[in-house]
């Protein structure tokens, strides 16, 4: 760490390191070499005059980069691509008339933005699914248990736990449908020359379009994916970034607002963040437990969600077939889009799977509210018992807005039930007064709502998930 620097937080602070890796330098210039050397075999394979001497002098010096060799170069030429292609030279000499044959800069610039970007999409669909998978445990845990529901912010029917936590799991689960539309999608650039015409690759093999198009779809095919981009300018289009960006912002729209959530529960004393032995709140309020977690991913969230504006701007400002006011912008804007959103999902990872569940106060919380809540319960109760439904619903007004005045107005406690109970016109149901007041009576369906989601919809992704994990040694992080 240097301490006389700025330093991006993202990576000192927030990010995983396998996201931070990923979009290093040494990644990058590591697919550039990746990249010349699939086009070199293509071509080959495809008759023009490369020997596989020249490939496997190449391949031997793929990962080992000659950084002062290409630093140098640069500040001399000012450009980074070219700097590159003369270090690798410089390594693999007899390769280094052929290196980059017949291709732009952005054969190499765009295609390995895009290897990237979908490695990154692929890593943040793991955390996603780790954090699906971590509600969806703490969902079927909780069932059952009856909850204060809120519209409004304010006291609505009960619902459970379970249930309320399938509603920020249902948002996550939309996120990895749409993180795996584009990394399903995600196309190649290929091979398409420095205006998108693909005249160099035309002229190297002598007018012939089809060996060009055969060219372009194995380069495609080595690089591992299943087409190229039908048209490019010179740059494949910046929309796909503009994409890209809008399901990052949508994984952090779902993590915000389940962050907030969970801040609000803190609040109402119900449901926490997990908080350590040895934290600490605050430097001067000692019994603070503040929800830092969710406090970090509201902050980090807000910032993915300004992305898209950005990637939009630099999409409808590439004038004709490309401007170079996008690279700057990119080399910022997307990495950090990335990295921020691993930290979220990171972070709610962990709190999903720590949620710390306060019954007694859940409990009381709902006994507060449950007399209003359950008085149509009781005024059908009473009428099925003989009573005339108007005059019920009147005393029932009445006794209400008392008992709402000693909350409200006295700070005292609900007393809703003690006054039907002595109101003789309820007396015929005495006996009914605890199954009337059972919170579970409440909850509808939400139990079985949980499990059908679960099984329908949840535990299939999870165990797909959880197949691709054990072929690559990768479990789902929980």
């Amino acid at each position: 760490m240097s301490r006389n620097i700025y330093e991006n937080p993202l990576v000192t602070r927030y990010a995983s390191r396998e996201m931070c890796e990923l979009f290093s330098m040494e990644k990058r210039i590591r697919s550039w070499r990746q990249l010349w050397i699939a086009l070199a075999e293509a071509e080959q394979e495809l008759g023009l005059p490369i020997t596989k001497a020249q490939i496997s002098e190449m391949k031997k010096f793929a990962n080992e980069i000659n950084w002062q060799v290409a630093e140098k170069r640069e500040r001399e030429v000012r450009h980074d691509v070219m700097a590159h292609v003369h270090a690798f030279g410089q390594q693999a000499k007899k390769a280094a008339p052929i290196i980059h044959l017949g291709a732009t800069s952005c054969y190499v610039t765009d295609n390995a933005d895009l290897m990237i970007l979908r490695a990154g999409l692929q890593l943040l669909a793991q955390k996603t699914a780790a954090v699906i998978n971590n509600l969806a445990g703490f969902s079927r845990k909780y069932k059952k248990l009856p909850i204060l529901g809120l519209t409004h912010l304010q006291p609505a029917q009960p619902t459970t736990v379970g249930k309320r936590a399938t509603l920020w799991l249902q948002d996550f689960l939309l996120d990895l449908q749409e993180l795996e539309a584009r990394i399903t999608g995600l196309p190649a650039r290929g091979i398409k020359g420095a205006t998108g015409t693909q005249a160099s690759f035309l002229a190297l093999f002598d007018g012939n379009h089809r060996q060009v198009e055969r060219l372009d779809k194995l380069v495609v095919k080595k690089l591992g994916f299943r087409e190229s981009i039908a048209v490019s300018g010179q740059t494949y289009t910046r929309k796909l970034d503009s994409q890209i960006l809008a399901a990052l912002a949508g994984i952090a729209e779902s993590a915000h607002k389940f962050a907030t959530d969970i801040r609000i529960l803190a609040h109402r004393k119900e449901i926490e963040e997990p908080f350590g032995k040895q934290q600490i709140g605050s430097s001067a309020m000692a019994y603070k437990r503040n929800p830092m977690r969710c406090e970090r991913i509201c902050a980090l969230a807000r910032f993915v969600m300004t992305m898209p504006l950005n990637s939009n701007f630099t999409h409808a400002t590439q004038w004709l077939e490309r401007t170079l006011d996008d690279s700057a912008n990119r080399r910022l804007s997307l990495p950090q889009a990335f990295l921020a959103a691993d930290a979220i999902l990171e972070l709610s990872a962990n709190v999903a799977d720590g949620l710390v569940v306060y019954k007694q106060v859940i409990a009381k919380n709902l006994r507060a509210e449950l007399p209003f809540l359950a008085t149509e319960d009781i005024l059908m109760a009473a009428v099925r018992a003989g009573g005339n439904r108007q005059k019920l619903h009147e005393q029932i007004r009445i006794h209400s807005q008392a008992a709402a005045a000693v909350v409200k107005v006295e700070g005292g406690e609900n007393d809703l039930l003690d006054r039907l109970s002595a109101d003789p016109a309820f007396a015929k149901i005495k006996g009914e007064w605890k199954a009337l007041l059972d919170p579970r009576r409440y909850i509808g369906r939400a139990p079985e709502q949980v499990d059908a989601f679960l099984k329908n919809k949840v535990n299939p992704l999870l165990r797909r998930y959880n197949s691709k994990a054990a072929s690559t040694g990768k479990a789902v992080r929980v």
